[in-house]
């Protein structure tokens, strides 16, 4: 891989990769983004605008900016089909990927109805020096809707996060971090993406099962809420299932009919990963035996085939005794504060 010269092993070319389907009226934001970005030094950026069977005004558009950018702008195009946001950004990252050539880069990966924070590139890049992928905070302007019960949402999620890092620290992890996981705003180097097989072909949620595989082969992901992405709260979106979906969900529902898995139930797994990590280290797997229910031979075996113990962790810990129980938002709320007070954790370190 190419370096850039001064900065480390910053990678010296870098490759935007960007679905697009009917975009015309979002892509002048975006594009306004991309050329306010503070480039690091000696680095090469390329915009890949993948555009995904438009029918509208997206292509002009696209060649009239690349016209006048400050990068270097390559547009691909697929025909049009049933949307598939797996399909189109898996698309969009091997056009990446072949402009960056055989000496490889890195693959950012955003929306066409995001835009970046202008030291987006600077922070991502820092953050990669710490891991292998990242996953970069969202930030939803101000919508004409309200979006109170979208805003709780997040803040549970994001303080259960929380707990999770304070139960089970990693050393590549963010000081600043948050749970999101979204195509909008992720890097990785393109012989990382090679190696997980890239997006997959999914209507919506291809972005949290390319973190999932990766979290599952070793990798470490780092949530870093230094890298920021602006995105749209718009209702009626690309994707099938996608966040435009949730938000229209809670329009006509609103906060009462959110059910997430009890807090309980998630930190019985984030304690066992912590000490999966442990024994993994340490060789000795007997406690880890007892705690999850999985004999010491089954355990051995799996431990040969992964390559360090966040692989190990990620692979073994199951679904606690109680299951993954779907309670209320408010009574996960009431749960996870009480389970935030608590400075004990039950697994002994």
């Amino acid at each position: 891989m190419s370096r850039v010269a001064g900065r480390g092993d910053a990678p010296a070319a870098l490759a935007i990769c960007v679905p697009a389907r009917d975009e015309a009226a979002r892509l002048p934001r975006l594009f306004e983004g991309l050329e306010r970005l503070t480039v690091p030094p000696g680095a090469a950026v390329h915009l890949c605008l993948l555009l995904d069977g438009c029918i509208d005004r997206s292509a002009a558009i696209a060649a009239a900016y690349a016209r006048c950018s400050v990068h270097r702008v390559h547009v691909g195009s697929m025909p049009r089909s049933v949307p598939n946001a797996g399909i189109a950004r898996h698309a969009a990252m091997l056009l990446g990927a072949a402009v960056l050539g055989r000496d490889g880069g890195v693959l950012l990966t955003t929306d066409a109805d995001s835009w970046p924070s202008a030291d987006w590139l600077d922070v991502t890049l820092a953050a990669l020096h710490q891991a292998d992928v990242i996953a970069g905070d969202l930030v939803r302007p101000g919508a004409p809707g309200d979006d109170q019960a979208q805003d709780r949402i997040e803040h549970y999620y994001a303080r259960l996060h929380a707990l999770r890092r304070r139960v089970d620290p990693v050393a590549w992890e963010a000081p600043m971090t948050h749970h999101r996981v979204s195509g909008a705003n992720m890097a990785l180097r393109t012989e990382t993406y090679a190696a997980l097989g890239g997006f997959a072909p999914l209507a919506s949620g291809e972005d949290a099962r390319l973190v999932d595989d990766a979290a599952r082969a070793g990798l470490r992901v780092r949530r870093d809420a230094a890298s920021v992405v602006h995105t749209s709260a718009r209702r009626r979106g690309r994707a099938r299932g996608g966040l435009a979906s949730g938000l229209r969900a809670l329009d006509r529902a609103g906060i009462a009919g959110v059910r997430v898995a009890h807090p309980a139930d998630q930190l019985w797994q984030y304690e066992r990963h912590a000490l999966a990590r442990r024994t993994h280290a340490a060789g000795d797997l007997a406690v880890l035996t007892a705690e999850i229910g999985l004999d010491a031979d089954h355990l051995r075996g799996v431990a040969r085939d992964c390559p360090n113990g966040e692989a190990f962790a990620m692979r073994v810990v199951p679904v606690g005794p109680d299951g993954m129980r779907q309670v209320p938002l408010a009574v996960a709320e009431a749960a996870l504060a009480t389970l935030l007070t608590d400075p004990t954790p039950a697994i002994a370190a």
